[in-house]
């Protein structure tokens, strides 16, 4: 078996931000594990193939335990994960993981996610209204970016007027940036939600977040870290995956105009449409890090143990060897079995949820706007650097 012996680990650079498809491509996507080292300095090894990604997202010697690997980072390279904020059930494996699941499961369920839907719509109408037809307008700004923080905020109890600063803070969690930015947006967000689950805790409402304060499974219950940590889960997984689901749903669809044209005449297409955009071009590059606890042999390559992996949702979706025509978007297309949420015990709790607010966002944009076209050349939209979250920072449009 090729070891770490072979060939030199390939350095990526801000391509594989811009421009992360036609980096796959040249590399061979789908091909066996290859050593890498990240844009943020990482080493590790990236996984392409769709078949070696939904195995290793579910082999047990493959941890997420990173509390455990911290020397395998480059120092002061894995400040996200040194966080309280980080410590939640991403970043665990069985039993702890299994246990956390369990209660958060108890309050995210689907009646919780159905019953919002009346809700979103309403959302989704005042945002559209809002947007002058005949208008220039960045729908991210608009539209994809404050509908999913207006639910999740809601769903988890949060207040209006302290909506504004969490875009900010959370995406210094997966952006490249400064440690003093990162600090600030630590202790920020940190004092936030601490303040914001005491007061839950002596003042619980309906909602998420007072639910999560009061769960218990079998006289299990999250501790006080725990559910700090909990709460920042849910909300950056909340709604930073939805934004760039939405807006880069409309992206590939403005690409793509005979598909738009098909889920005007046919709405009834558009929650096979949603999974085809996840497949597509979904809301996480490369999933959230893991770590080899032993050699786990991948093919004809080895990784050896204490090896971090960077295991590629985008490239793993357009393996041709399970996708036909994978670079083609088709909202016709059956396109179950896509790994846009992940795959095995950290497949994301939040999955219903992104999709009904997929569904509904492109639904009621269709709706209300007879005509939208990009305002621009689609080559210079820009792309948040961002190993994990794959999304634009701005949308341009015109809408009729």
């Amino acid at each position: 078996m090729n070891q770490t012996s072979g060939p030199e680990p390939v350095r990526l650079d801000g391509e594989l931000f811009s421009d992360p498809h036609g980096l796959y491509r040249r590399m061979g996507r789908g091909g066996p594990p290859r050593p890498v080292v990240l844009p943020n300095e990482w080493p590790g090894w990236l996984v392409t193939s769709y078949g070696d990604a939904r195995r290793l997202l579910g082999d047990a010697r493959v941890s997420k335990d990173i509390t455990q690997a911290f020397d395998l980072f480059p120092p002061g390279r894995a400040r996200a994960y040194a966080s309280a904020l980080s410590a939640n059930m991403l970043a665990a494996d069985p039993p702890d993981h299994t246990r956390l699941r369990r209660l958060v499961n108890k309050a995210f369920t689907s009646r919780t996610v159905e019953r919002l839907r009346p809700r979103i719509g309403q959302i989704a109408d005042d945002l559209l209204a809002a947007i002058e037809p005949g208008s220039q307008v960045d729908l991210l700004d608009a539209y994809a970016l404050p509908l999913p923080i207006i639910v999740i905020c809601d769903l988890l109890g949060v207040p209006a007027a302290d909506r504004a600063n969490f875009r900010a803070w959370t995406l210094t969690f997966v952006s490249l940036t400064s440690q003093e930015e990162f600090d600030e947006a630590d202790r920020c967000l940190t004092a936030y939600l601490t303040a914001l689950i005491d007061d839950k805790r002596a003042n619980p409402a309906d909602d998420l977040l007072s639910e999560l304060v009061q769960v218990s499974d079998q006289g299990s219950t999250l501790s006080p870290g725990e559910t700090l940590s909990m709460a920042f889960l849910l909300l950056l997984a909340g709604f930073e995956t939805t934004v760039n689901l939405i807006a880069n749903g409309m992206l590939a669809l403005l690409q793509h105009p005979d598909q738009l044209a098909l889920l005007r005449s046919d709405p009834s297409l558009i929650p096979g449409a949603i999974e085809e955009i996840l497949r597509l071009d979904g809301p996480v590059h490369v999933a959230t890090v893991r770590f080899t606890t032993e050699p786990v042999p991948v093919g004809e390559t080895e990784i050896p143990a204490k090896q971090l992996v960077f295991i590629s949702l985008l490239a793993a979706n357009r393996d041709g060897d399970r996708f036909t025509d994978p670079d083609t978007l088709d909202v016709t297309r059956p396109a179950a079995g896509h790994l846009a949420f992940g795959h095995g015990i950290h497949h994301c709790v939040g999955a219903p949820l992104a999709r009904l607010e997929g569904q509904i966002a492109i639904e009621c944009l269709l709706r209300r706007f007879s005509g939208i076209a990009l305002d621009g050349d689609p080559r210079t939209l820009h792309w948040n650097q961002s190993t994990l979250m794959h999304g634009l920072s701005s949308l341009p449009v015109r809408v009729e």
